[in-house]
């Protein structure tokens, strides 16, 4: 199988590229200075000069504050892109595993579980383009997999976890929002999720999923559980509200996603938030 992976220097490209050594299939590893996936030009070139059964789609624009300052260049990454691979996935009768998040349900609808076709409301730039991205891949009549996730984390890029082992390091006291709740996700775990997925020949024509690590957690728990498997015990995380860190964009308040739906389709077997938390801190530390 000859797969093309978008977006592969971020967190979750990273960590499919690693998966990839050693494997039989053919991968096209791609990010911006190979291939510009808002350029239909650039991506009708790359169909054109390549067979491409499969297209993993990594790449997004997840600065959530910036976005609403830019939501054209918001726009082009999370919709534009989006719709140009499904287009050519639809006519080169390839795959398409794209991937989404949380936000575009806003976190103000439901006080339970998120399932995949619960009512939408994305309350910002990147939540709003997002939803328009699945849209468009949904509306190209491409064979396509959506999977939303949320909190994403890792040993690479910039993050959460990262942020808080570097505050808790050097600070005496870190204050942390604890009414936004979810489901950290170690992007180890979501990526080889993804290869599970693509290579259990149980794929559907269309269809969505959620995925997360399991658990449920606040930002202050999940920076809180950060400092004492780092050993940073000396910094005081404090819980503190999200009205007094004012933002440009209103955050999920609610943002857990269910995963029975996948877990059922492909067998999975998802670890809990606090297990792959502390596998990446150890990875961090022996590096």
């Amino acid at each position: 199988m000859n797969i093309l992976i978008t977006g592969c220097n971020g967190q979750l490209g990273t960590h499919l590229h690693l998966l990839a050594e050693g494997s039989a299939h053919k991968f096209f590893f791609t990010d911006v200075e190979q291939l510009d996936i808002t350029s239909a030009h650039a991506v009708n070139a790359f169909f054109r000069h390549n067979d491409v059964d499969m297209v993993i789609n990594c790449a997004a624009y997840t600065n959530v504050d910036r976005a609403e300052d830019d939501e054209e260049a918001a726009d082009r990454v999370n919709h534009l892109a989006p719709r140009i691979l499904a287009e050519n996935a639809f006519h080169a009768g390839a795959h398409l595993i794209h991937i989404s998040t949380d936000y575009v349900f806003g976190g103000s609808l439901y006080n339970r579980p998120l399932v995949e076709d619960d009512m939408t409301n994305p309350t910002g730039v990147y939540g709003r383009t997002k939803l328009l991205g699945e849209q468009a891949v949904a509306a190209s009549g491409c064979k396509y997999t959506i999977i939303r996730t949320a909190w994403l984390y890792s040993e690479y890029g910039k993050n959460f976890l990262k942020t808080m082992l570097a505050l808790t390091a050097t600070k005496s006291e870190v204050r942390v929002v604890f009414d936004q709740v979810g489901s950290p996700t170690y992007a180890g775990d979501l990526a080889q999720a993804i290869f599970h997925i693509a290579f259990s020949g149980k794929l559907q024509e269309q269809a969505i999923y959620h995925f997360s690590n399991e658990g449920v957690c606040s930002w202050y728990d999940f920076a809180h559980a950060i400092a004492v498997m780092s050993g940073n015990t000396r910094c005081v995380v404090s819980p503190c509200r999200s009205g007094e860190y004012p933002s440009k964009v209103v955050r999920p308040a609610y943002s857990v996603l269910d995963k029975a739906k996948i877990k059922h389709a492909f067998g999975l077997q998802i670890p809990y938030w606090s297990d792959s938390l502390e596998k990446c801190i150890s990875n961090l530390q022996e590096k």
